[in-house]
């Protein structure tokens, strides 16, 4: 059975930090691409950031660009997502997903930590 739990989220002020972590089981970790997505209220769910097999290799939406940091562990089967100078609108529930590289769609997925950015 796969598992993804994501924790770390919370409330923070503008301009603060969080580091969100995804802990992972039920698969071979390190042969998996890792990704960051959120969803606001009434939006639709976006990505945020992603991470290849080895760790080398990373993406991020431009709206988090030079703010937040992905970076994997996989001797501890956990990704991370340091969100530095949060702002009101990175106010979101936080999602961790995991899919095979060869593949296009996300095929497991956390059930989320909320994160909320107040000014």
């Amino acid at each position: 059975q796969v598992q993804l739990v994501e924790s770390g989220g919370g409330l923070v002020q503008t301009g603060g930090s969080l580091r969100l972590s995804c802990a992972v089981s039920g698969l071979t970790f390190s042969r998996y691409t890792m990704g960051w997505f959120r969803q606001a209220p009434g939006k639709e769910r976006e990505s945020v950031a992603s991470i290849l097999r080895s760790g080398r290799s990373t993406s991020y939406s431009s709206s988090v660009k030079d703010r937040f940091t992905i970076t994997r562990e996989n001797a501890k089967n956990t990704v991370y997502l340091q969100m530095n100078s949060l702002k009101g609108e990175d106010t979101a529930v936080y999602y961790c997903a995991a899919k095979d590289p060869y593949v296009s769609r996300y095929e497991y997925w956390g059930q989320g930590t909320q994160v909320t950015v107040s000014s």
